[in-house]
């Protein structure tokens, strides 16, 4: 600590000027800790300043009962500083030596906010987020307590769910605000293995506990979460999703039909637009709308469909190719004959179902099951992404078109998202990129929240995660993921962002709308019954038996080749 410091930590004790008995009597007692200066402001910048303080009386707060008076000053704990009549909170964002003095370190801090003061106990009252009044060099710096800590981290009214427990306290319930957290969007990232699926659905759990009249869609890449699901949530997979392919635009039907490129795709595209637009026009309810469009979605026949581009061909004089007609049927016959794509591309969903489907999707209306877990693990790999975009594109054009309507917000949550949403990279051009982004930049303005979960926040596209107002941050093992978060944080969050690499499983860092400030948080332990199917195998276990194996290979080889 610089010698300026030092004189005013002496002269300066608490709340208020003591003698020297009393210090003494209060060093002696550790319940006075939070009464005795840790350190003093050396200088001030708008978001954060830099500060002084002295080694022993963090040794002697190290001693305390409270744990969070027990981490007062190290990287990652809350300190408060006096201004005027109130106090000032902030967070310790690193530390060094101070080769000047004996004991001495000198620390970075990021503020917080400001309550006022109680008089009687002289803990933090009516906190709010940001600051008006900074302090001066020369002002003292004590401990934040846990009874400050409950005061900063009470709810303040608003409808909130408690997901675990605030670092470092033992009782200190972490609440999440559920308007501003889905209200503009959130995202869960983590690294594999440190309980990622579990942690989102301990979050989606408690939403659906709070609001069971709900309307939650949740794309599932990898049948995870089927099992934590089973008894609040509508599970749809291949075996009865039953999603119609006439529900896809124009630009998903040239995904799953056209496999040409370059140039050739443009004429594949004019002849299957053509083909497509008569078809439908074809309907019975085409001809009572009028004017439709080739996005229009109205039913249509794969065998009107297969007539018509035969019709087309059969025009063509003799100067013209007939290889864009072919390649289009080619890829329609072999999608009618493979049993993979029935789900989608059966005869049986002629019928205008589109009304039931929306409402089996969205929950609407809910029976008590608000969320529906979308399982795309048995969908053939080359159309996953067309289905996701089907799905989303539902979504935000059902709120276009109900705007008129008492709004029903939809939070769509994304798992895998960097497979759908890729950065610049990575990105192929893909539908469901582009309105998954068109979601995140517009989505809110329509009652539509997004949930992004990803291991690999760097591989996401940038100014998707930037639209993110909440971010839950759990361990990130990747460099460029850990600078790509760093990046998209708020600055008074980066003292916590340090940590990320150092955290537990099952903790992670929430900052943004969701949370009244950045917090460090435990989660909740969750029932067996409600987590995802996310465990790893234990390899020891498993290879330590062995009978059945035979039988088990006939079993997966039958399945394997009936692709069911």
């Amino acid at each position: 600590m610089t010698d300026h410091g030092r004189q005013d930590f002496e002269r300066f004790t608490g709340p208020n000027p003591a003698g020297t008995e009393e210090v003494a009597s209060a060093h002696a007692n550790s319940q006075d800790n939070a009464r005795l200066p840790i350190g003093v402001v050396l200088e001030i910048s708008g978001s954060g300043s830099q500060i002084a303080l002295d080694l022993q009386r963090l040794n002697e707060c190290m001693k305390d009962a409270d744990p969070s008076i027990a981490l007062a000053g190290q990287v990652g704990s809350q300190i408060k500083i006096r201004v005027g009549d109130s106090w000032l909170l902030a967070n310790v964002r690193d530390q060094r030596k101070d080769r000047r003095t004996d004991g001495g370190i000198i620390a970075h801090i990021d503020f917080l906010g400001e309550g006022s003061e109680e008089k009687l106990t002289g803990r933090i009252n009516g906190f709010k987020r940001g600051v008006t009044r900074y302090p001066i060099p020369g002002a003292m710096i004590y401990p934040a307590t846990t009874r400050d800590l409950e005061q900063i981290y009470a709810s303040d009214g608003r409808a909130s769910i408690t997901i675990g427990k605030v670092f470092p306290t033992k009782d200190i319930r972490a609440g999440l605000y559920i308007d501003a957290m889905l209200g503009k969007h959130f995202a869960l990232l983590g690294s594999t293995g440190t309980g990622k699926s579990t942690s989102a659905a301990l979050i989606l759990h408690r939403i659906c506990e709070a609001a069971p009249k709900g309307h939650i869609v949740m794309i599932d890449p990898h049948g995870e979460y089927a099992a934590a699901f089973r008894t609040t949530g509508q599970i749809l997979d291949v075996s009865n999703l039953q999603m119609p392919y006439w529900l896809m635009n124009f630009e998903e039907h040239c995904e799953v039909l056209l496999s040409s490129s370059g140039n050739e795709r443009q004429v594949d595209a004019d002849i299957l637009a053509k083909c497509l637009l008569a078809a439908r026009s074809k309907n019975r309810l085409a001809q009572t709308m009028g004017k439709i469009t080739v996005d229009s979605p109205i039913p249509y026949l794969l065998s009107d469909f297969g007539n018509i581009l035969q019709d087309e061909m059969g025009k063509l004089d003799k100067a013209t190719s007939s290889a864009p007609f072919m390649r289009i049927k080619g890829k329609l016959d072999e999608i009618k004959a493979d049993p993979r794509y029935q789900f989608m591309f059966s005869g049986m969903l002629v019928g205008d179902t589109m009304v039931e489907f929306i409402g089996k999707i969205f929950r609407m209306p809910g029976h008590g099951r608000p969320i529906s877990i979308i399982d795309v693990s048995g969908v053939p790999s080359d159309i996953t992404s067309t289905v996701v975009a089907v799905l989303s594109r539902l979504v935000f054009d059902f709120a276009i078109w109900s705007r008129d309507e008492k709004t029903r917000p939809v939070l769509l949550v994304c798992e895998e998202a960097h497979r759908y949403v890729p950065n610049e990279k990575n990105a192929d051009g893909s539908s469901v990129g582009k309105i998954l982004s068109r979601i995140a930049k517009e989505g809110r303005k329509y009652g539509i929240s997004l949930g992004l979960i990803t291991q690999r926040p760097s591989d996401l596209a940038e100014g998707v995660l930037s639209q993110c107002g909440t971010i839950i941050s759990m361990r990130l093992n990747n460099d460029r993921d850990q600078a790509f978060v760093r990046a998209a944080m708020p600055e008074g969050a980066r003292g916590f962002l340090d940590s990320i690499p150092a955290l537990r499983n099952r903790e992670c860092i929430i900052c943004g709308e969701g949370v009244a400030i950045p917090i460090r948080v435990t989660f909740d332990n969750l029932e067996e019954h409600k987590r995802p199917a996310s465990e790893d195998p234990s390899f020891v276990e498993l290879w330590s038996k062995d009978g059945g194996e035979e039988e088990l290979v006939e079993r997966v080889v039958m399945r394997w080749r009936s692709q069911g």
